[in-house]
C-alpha cells in the first residue's frame, strides 16, 4: 500500500467517525422531538449520515484499507454532555437544534481540516467525494440552523 493510499485511508476514517456521530446524534434528536415534522428532519438526517459513512466505508475498502465501524471518543462525550445538560435544562425543541447545530459545527470543521489534508498532500483520488459531502454537511447545517432560528424566534 503506499504512503498516499495510506493518508486517504486515514482522513477518510476520520470522516467515517465523523459520519457515524452524526448518524448518532440526529438520532438522538429524532429521539427527543415530539413534533412530527421535525421528528422526520431528523431521521432522514441520521439516515444520510448513514448513508456517507457507507460511502467512505466503501471507498476506504476500495484503497486496500480496513473501515472505521464507530463514532469517535469526542461524539460519544457530547452526546452523554447533552443527556446530563438536558436533566436540568430540558429537551425543547430549541435545546435540540441548539445541540444539533453544534454536532453540524463540528462536522463541517471535520470536513475542512480533511479538504486541507486531500490539498496538502495531493490526494486527488477521494477529493470528489469529500467535496460532495460537504456540500451535505453545509445543506444540513444550514437547515438546522434555519429551524433554530425559527424556534427562537416562537419562544
Amino acid at each position: 500500500m503506499t504512503d498516499l493510499n495510506k493518508e486517504a485511508i486515514s482522513v477518510l476514517n476520520d470522516l467515517i467517525e465523523t459520519s457515524k456521530d452524526g448518524q448518532e446524534g440526529f438520532k438522538s434528536c429524532a429521539e427527543d422531538i415530539k413534533q412530527p415534522d421535525l421528528k422526520a428532519f431528523f431521521v432522514q438526517r441520521a439516515a444520510d449520515c448513514g448513508t456517507a459513512a457507507a460511502e467512505l466505508q466503501s471507498a476506504v475498502r476500495s484503497l486496500g484499507g480496513d473501515p472505521e465501524t464507530s463514532t469517535s471518543v469526542t461524539g460519544d462525550l457530547h452526546r452523554r454532555w447533552v443527556d446530563v445538560k438536558s436533566i436540568f435544562t430540558g429537551k425543547g425543541e430549541e435545546a435540540v437544534l441548539n445541540e444539533a447545530e453544534r454536532g453540524e459545527d463540528h462536522a463541517l470543521k471535520a470536513y475542512k481540516e480533511a479538504l486541507e489534508k486531500i490539498d496538502k498532500h495531493q490526494l486527488l483520488h477521494i477529493r470528489d467525494l469529500v467535496v460532495r459531502q460537504l456540500q451535505g454537511v453545509q445543506r444540513n447545517h444550514d437547515e438546522v440552523k434555519a429551524l433554530r432560528n425559527r424556534a427562537r424566534a416562537q419562544s
